[in-house]
Protein backbone atom coordinates (compact mmCIF):
# COMPACT_ATOMS: atom_id res chain seq x y z
CA UNK A 1 0.00 0.00 0.00
CA UNK A 2 1.84 2.87 -1.17
CA UNK A 3 0.80 6.29 0.24
CA UNK A 4 2.20 9.57 -0.24
CA UNK A 5 3.48 11.39 2.85
CA UNK A 6 0.48 14.40 2.88
CA UNK A 7 -1.93 11.86 2.25
CA UNK A 8 -0.67 9.50 5.00
CA UNK A 9 -0.28 12.69 7.47
CA UNK A 10 -4.05 13.57 7.32
CA UNK A 11 -5.04 9.48 7.74
CA UNK A 12 -2.91 9.82 10.86
CA UNK A 13 -4.87 13.38 12.16
CA UNK A 14 -8.44 11.85 11.21
CA UNK A 15 -7.30 9.02 12.57
CA UNK A 16 -6.49 10.30 16.48
CA UNK A 17 -9.74 12.83 16.01
CA UNK A 18 -11.65 8.87 15.74
CA UNK A 19 -10.15 7.25 18.18
CA UNK A 20 -10.94 10.74 20.58
CA UNK A 21 -14.47 9.20 22.41
CA UNK A 22 -15.24 11.90 24.56
CA UNK A 23 -15.16 14.66 21.25
CA UNK A 24 -17.81 14.60 18.64
CA UNK A 25 -16.04 15.62 15.52
CA UNK A 26 -18.31 17.48 12.85
CA UNK A 27 -16.83 17.74 9.31
CA UNK A 28 -16.01 21.28 9.84
CA UNK A 29 -13.99 20.45 12.85
CA UNK A 30 -12.50 17.72 10.49
CA UNK A 31 -11.31 20.13 7.98
CA UNK A 32 -10.11 22.75 10.85
CA UNK A 33 -7.72 19.94 12.91
CA UNK A 34 -6.28 18.93 9.59
CA UNK A 35 -5.78 22.30 7.90
CA UNK A 36 -4.27 23.43 11.51
CA UNK A 37 -2.02 20.31 12.11
CA UNK A 38 -1.07 20.14 8.43
CA UNK A 39 0.33 23.36 8.73
CA UNK A 40 2.31 23.09 11.69
CA UNK A 41 3.71 20.01 10.50
CA UNK A 42 4.73 21.11 7.14
CA UNK A 43 5.77 24.49 8.03
CA UNK A 44 3.79 25.98 5.97
CA UNK A 45 -0.20 27.05 5.23
CA UNK A 46 -2.21 24.37 4.58
CA UNK A 47 -5.99 23.33 3.83
CA UNK A 48 -8.15 21.28 2.99
CA UNK A 49 -11.10 20.91 1.48
CA UNK A 50 -14.57 18.80 2.67
CA UNK A 51 -14.10 16.62 -0.47
CA UNK A 52 -11.11 15.08 0.38
CA UNK A 53 -11.92 14.88 4.38
CA UNK A 54 -14.74 12.24 2.73
CA UNK A 55 -12.56 10.78 0.35
CA UNK A 56 -9.65 10.13 2.86
CA UNK A 57 -12.78 8.46 5.01
CA UNK A 58 -13.67 6.05 1.77
CA UNK A 59 -10.10 5.41 1.67
CA UNK A 60 -9.31 4.21 5.58
CA UNK A 61 -12.63 2.64 5.44
CA UNK A 62 -11.56 0.38 2.64
CA UNK A 63 -9.61 -2.99 2.35
CA UNK A 64 -7.08 -1.39 0.12
CA UNK A 65 -6.38 0.95 3.22
CA UNK A 66 -7.10 0.47 6.90
CA UNK A 67 -10.57 -1.21 6.89
CA UNK A 68 -11.39 1.69 9.45
CA UNK A 69 -14.62 1.20 11.23
CA UNK A 70 -15.64 4.66 10.75
CA UNK A 71 -19.38 5.36 11.23
CA UNK A 72 -21.08 8.75 11.42
CA UNK A 73 -23.73 9.67 14.24
CA UNK A 74 -27.04 11.79 13.77
CA UNK A 75 -27.35 14.53 16.53
CA UNK A 76 -29.79 17.11 15.35
CA UNK A 77 -29.17 18.18 12.09
CA UNK A 78 -25.97 17.19 11.77
CA UNK A 79 -23.60 13.98 11.98
CA UNK A 80 -19.90 13.55 13.61
CA UNK A 81 -17.81 11.27 12.57
CA UNK A 82 -16.23 8.19 15.15
CA UNK A 83 -14.95 4.87 15.14
CA UNK A 84 -17.21 2.22 15.89
CA UNK A 85 -14.74 0.03 17.67
CA UNK A 86 -12.97 2.29 20.17
CA UNK A 87 -9.80 0.23 20.41
CA UNK A 88 -9.17 0.18 16.94
CA UNK A 89 -6.54 3.06 15.31
CA UNK A 90 -4.01 2.97 11.99
CA UNK A 91 -1.13 2.80 14.70
CA UNK A 92 -1.84 -1.01 15.48
CA UNK A 93 -1.01 -2.29 12.45
CA UNK A 94 0.25 -5.74 12.18
CA UNK A 95 3.66 -6.28 10.21
CA UNK A 96 3.58 -7.70 6.82
CA UNK A 97 5.75 -11.10 6.03
CA UNK A 98 7.95 -9.08 3.56
CA UNK A 99 8.41 -6.51 7.02
CA UNK A 100 9.12 -9.20 9.50
CA UNK A 101 11.57 -11.10 6.78
CA UNK A 102 13.26 -7.89 6.43
CA UNK A 103 13.48 -6.95 10.47
CA UNK A 104 15.11 -10.24 10.61
CA UNK A 105 17.17 -10.12 8.07
CA UNK A 106 18.66 -6.59 9.44
CA UNK A 107 19.44 -7.99 12.98
CA UNK A 108 21.08 -10.87 11.53
CA UNK A 109 23.45 -8.66 9.76
CA UNK A 110 23.84 -6.07 12.64
CA UNK A 111 24.57 -9.23 14.80
CA UNK A 112 28.12 -9.96 12.45
CA UNK A 113 28.91 -6.49 11.98
CA UNK A 114 32.52 -5.86 13.94
CA UNK A 115 32.70 -2.53 15.90
CA UNK A 116 29.70 -2.45 17.34
CA UNK A 117 30.77 -3.37 21.07
CA UNK A 118 28.68 -6.15 22.67
CA UNK A 119 25.94 -7.00 20.94
CA UNK A 120 24.37 -9.14 23.21
CA UNK A 121 21.43 -6.92 22.86
CA UNK A 122 21.05 -7.67 19.58
CA UNK A 123 20.61 -11.62 20.37
CA UNK A 124 18.07 -10.37 22.88
CA UNK A 125 15.94 -8.71 20.57
CA UNK A 126 16.38 -11.58 17.59
CA UNK A 127 15.67 -14.57 20.32
CA UNK A 128 12.40 -12.43 21.51
CA UNK A 129 11.68 -11.54 17.89
CA UNK A 130 11.91 -15.10 16.72
CA UNK A 131 9.97 -16.45 20.04
CA UNK A 132 6.39 -15.10 18.66
CA UNK A 133 6.82 -17.01 15.00
CA UNK A 134 4.62 -19.25 16.04
CA UNK A 135 1.82 -16.70 17.30
CA UNK A 136 2.34 -14.72 13.51
CA UNK A 137 1.30 -18.10 12.09
CA UNK A 138 -1.50 -18.07 13.70
CA UNK A 139 -2.33 -14.35 12.81
CA UNK A 140 -1.93 -13.16 16.36
CA UNK A 141 -0.46 -9.77 16.68
CA UNK A 142 2.16 -9.27 19.08
CA UNK A 143 3.86 -6.07 18.02
CA UNK A 144 2.23 -2.62 17.06
CA UNK A 145 4.26 1.30 17.54
CA UNK A 146 3.26 4.67 16.80
CA UNK A 147 4.44 5.70 13.55
CA UNK A 148 6.03 9.30 12.51
CA UNK A 149 6.94 8.46 9.16
CA UNK A 150 8.51 11.86 7.31
CA UNK A 151 8.76 13.62 10.79
CA UNK A 152 10.61 16.99 9.74
CA UNK A 153 13.56 17.41 11.32
CA UNK A 154 14.17 14.11 12.63
CA UNK A 155 17.12 14.18 10.46
CA UNK A 156 18.92 16.31 13.51
CA UNK A 157 18.67 13.79 16.36
CA UNK A 158 21.37 12.04 15.97
CA UNK A 159 23.57 14.72 15.28
CA UNK A 160 22.11 16.60 18.51
CA UNK A 161 22.40 14.02 20.68
CA UNK A 162 26.34 13.79 20.00
CA UNK A 163 26.96 17.76 20.44
CA UNK A 164 25.09 17.40 24.02
CA UNK A 165 27.26 14.42 24.33
CA UNK A 166 30.35 16.11 23.45
CA UNK A 167 29.18 19.47 25.42
CA UNK A 168 29.71 21.83 21.87
CA UNK A 169 27.99 24.96 21.87
CA UNK A 170 26.14 25.37 18.58
CA UNK A 171 24.33 28.23 16.33
CA UNK A 172 20.61 27.52 15.31
CA UNK A 173 18.57 29.34 12.93
CA UNK A 174 15.01 28.78 14.00
CA UNK A 175 11.96 29.95 12.42
CA UNK A 176 8.65 29.50 14.74
CA UNK A 177 5.46 28.30 13.53
CA UNK A 178 3.54 32.31 14.05
CA UNK A 179 6.80 34.04 12.86
CA UNK A 180 7.54 35.35 9.31
CA UNK A 181 11.41 35.86 10.13
CA UNK A 182 13.86 33.20 11.16
CA UNK A 183 16.55 34.24 14.41
CA UNK A 184 19.79 32.67 14.84
CA UNK A 185 20.63 31.75 18.42
CA UNK A 186 23.95 30.48 20.06
CA UNK A 187 23.13 28.22 22.46
CA UNK A 188 24.35 25.37 24.80
CA UNK A 189 22.36 22.42 24.27
CA UNK A 190 21.45 20.20 27.47
CA UNK A 191 18.38 17.59 26.59
CA UNK A 192 16.30 16.07 24.13
CA UNK A 193 12.41 15.08 24.87
CA UNK A 194 9.84 13.55 22.74
CA UNK A 195 6.19 14.96 23.08
CA UNK A 196 2.98 14.64 21.37
CA UNK A 197 4.93 13.01 18.19
CA UNK A 198 7.27 15.93 17.98
CA UNK A 199 10.63 15.96 19.64
CA UNK A 200 12.14 18.93 21.42
CA UNK A 201 15.49 20.46 22.34
CA UNK A 202 16.33 22.43 25.63
CA UNK A 203 19.07 24.25 25.68
CA UNK A 204 20.70 27.24 27.39
CA UNK A 205 19.72 29.85 25.70
CA UNK A 206 22.75 32.54 25.23
CA UNK A 207 21.08 35.36 24.11
CA UNK A 208 18.40 35.18 27.22
CA UNK A 209 20.59 33.72 29.73
CA UNK A 210 17.63 31.11 30.43
CA UNK A 211 16.59 27.58 29.47
CA UNK A 212 14.56 27.49 26.15
CA UNK A 213 12.95 24.99 24.01
CA UNK A 214 13.02 24.30 20.21
CA UNK A 215 10.93 22.36 17.86
CA UNK A 216 13.02 20.04 15.96
CA UNK A 217 10.65 20.57 13.18
CA UNK A 218 11.22 24.63 12.45
CA UNK A 219 15.16 24.50 13.29
CA UNK A 220 15.91 25.43 9.79
CA UNK A 221 20.17 24.84 10.34
CA UNK A 222 22.50 23.91 13.11
CA UNK A 223 26.36 24.89 13.06
CA UNK A 224 28.93 24.75 15.49
CA UNK A 225 29.34 27.83 17.63
CA UNK A 226 33.05 28.85 18.77
CA UNK A 227 31.25 29.90 22.28
CA UNK A 228 31.79 27.97 25.49
CA UNK A 229 29.62 25.75 26.28
CA UNK A 230 27.66 26.22 29.32
CA UNK A 231 26.09 22.88 31.38
CA UNK A 232 23.40 24.52 33.52
CA UNK A 233 22.18 22.41 36.59
CA UNK A 234 18.57 21.45 36.00
CA UNK A 235 17.92 17.96 36.34
CA UNK A 236 15.84 17.21 33.31
CA UNK A 237 15.04 13.82 33.88
CA UNK A 238 13.15 14.74 37.27
CA UNK A 239 12.75 17.94 38.50
CA UNK A 240 12.43 20.40 35.06
CA UNK A 241 9.25 18.47 33.87
CA UNK A 242 7.97 17.42 37.23
CA UNK A 243 5.16 20.30 37.74
CA UNK A 244 4.48 20.53 34.03
CA UNK A 245 2.33 18.78 31.80
CA UNK A 246 4.34 18.82 27.65
CA UNK A 247 7.06 20.75 27.36
CA UNK A 248 6.39 24.50 28.20
CA UNK A 249 7.73 25.04 31.90
CA UNK A 250 7.39 28.72 32.86
CA UNK A 251 10.27 28.74 35.61
CA UNK A 252 9.01 32.00 37.36
CA UNK A 253 5.78 30.41 37.83
CA UNK A 254 4.79 28.27 40.49
CA UNK A 255 2.25 25.31 40.23
CA UNK A 256 -1.51 25.85 41.07
CA UNK A 257 -4.03 23.49 42.24
CA UNK A 258 -5.96 22.42 39.55
CA UNK A 259 -9.66 21.20 40.23
CA UNK A 260 -11.58 19.55 37.08
CA UNK A 261 -15.18 17.86 37.43
CA UNK A 262 -15.32 15.00 35.05
CA UNK A 263 -17.98 13.03 33.37
CA UNK A 264 -19.06 9.62 34.81
CA UNK A 265 -17.54 7.90 31.23
CA UNK A 266 -14.36 9.71 31.74
CA UNK A 267 -13.63 8.49 35.33
CA UNK A 268 -12.26 4.90 34.39
CA UNK A 269 -10.14 6.21 31.99
CA UNK A 270 -8.50 9.19 33.80
CA UNK A 271 -7.73 6.61 36.82
CA UNK A 272 -6.31 3.89 34.85
CA UNK A 273 -3.99 6.65 32.86
CA UNK A 274 -3.62 9.60 35.00
CA UNK A 275 -4.01 12.94 33.91
CA UNK A 276 -0.78 14.40 35.69
CA UNK A 277 1.51 12.04 38.71
CA UNK A 278 0.30 14.75 40.89
CA UNK A 279 -2.93 13.02 40.23
CA UNK A 280 -4.60 12.37 44.00
CA UNK A 281 -7.49 10.26 44.10
CA UNK A 282 -10.64 11.08 41.98
CA UNK A 283 -13.30 12.15 44.79
CA UNK A 284 -16.89 13.03 43.86
CA UNK A 285 -16.14 12.91 40.26
CA UNK A 286 -13.35 16.07 40.56
CA UNK A 287 -10.30 15.66 39.75
CA UNK A 288 -7.15 17.32 41.59
CA UNK A 289 -3.78 17.88 40.09
CA UNK A 290 -0.84 20.52 40.99
CA UNK A 291 0.76 21.94 37.63
CA UNK A 292 1.64 24.89 36.17
CA UNK A 293 -0.78 26.58 33.79
CA UNK A 294 0.74 26.26 30.10
CA UNK A 295 -0.21 25.68 26.58
CA UNK A 296 -0.36 21.78 26.80
CA UNK A 297 -2.19 21.42 29.83
CA UNK A 298 -5.27 23.60 28.19
CA UNK A 299 -4.68 21.59 24.86
CA UNK A 300 -4.98 18.54 27.26
CA UNK A 301 -8.49 19.67 28.86
CA UNK A 302 -9.56 20.66 25.17
CA UNK A 303 -9.45 17.24 23.71
CA UNK A 304 -11.88 15.41 26.28
CA UNK A 305 -14.37 18.08 25.65
CA UNK A 306 -18.07 17.98 27.67
CA UNK A 307 -16.12 15.20 29.68
CA UNK A 308 -13.99 17.85 31.65
CA UNK A 309 -14.98 21.30 33.23
CA UNK A 310 -12.59 23.21 35.19
CA UNK A 311 -13.35 24.60 38.65
CA UNK A 312 -10.58 26.34 39.48
CA UNK A 313 -8.52 28.10 39.34
CA UNK A 314 -10.63 30.75 37.98
CA UNK A 315 -8.39 32.11 35.59
CA UNK A 316 -7.90 28.63 33.77
CA UNK A 317 -11.23 28.20 33.71
CA UNK A 318 -12.05 31.34 32.07
CA UNK A 319 -9.37 30.98 29.23
CA UNK A 320 -10.69 27.33 29.13
CA UNK A 321 -14.34 29.05 28.53
CA UNK A 322 -12.98 31.88 25.58
CA UNK A 323 -10.99 29.49 23.70
CA UNK A 324 -14.25 27.40 23.55
CA UNK A 325 -16.29 30.56 22.87
CA UNK A 326 -13.69 31.15 19.95
CA UNK A 327 -14.09 27.59 18.49
CA UNK A 328 -18.13 28.14 18.53
CA UNK A 329 -18.26 31.55 17.00
CA UNK A 330 -16.43 29.72 13.99
CA UNK A 331 -19.52 27.89 13.59
CA UNK A 332 -21.69 31.35 13.56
Amino acid sequence: MAINKNAYARYKILDQCFSNQFKEYYILDLIEVCSIELSEHFGKPMSVSRRQIFDDMTFMKSDLGFSAPIESYAKGKKRYYRYEDPDFSIKKQELTQSERDQITDTLMVLSRVKGLGNTAWIEELKLKFDSKHEALLNNDTFISFQENIDLVGINYLGELYNYIKNKQALKITYKAFKQTESIEVIVSPQYLKQYNNRWFLFVWNQNRQQVTNFALDRIQDISIASETYYRCDIDFNKDYFEEIIGVTNFIDKRAEEVKIELSDQIIPYITTKPFHQSQKKIKDNILTIKVKINYELKQQILFYGTAMRVLTPESLANDIKQMLEESLNRYK
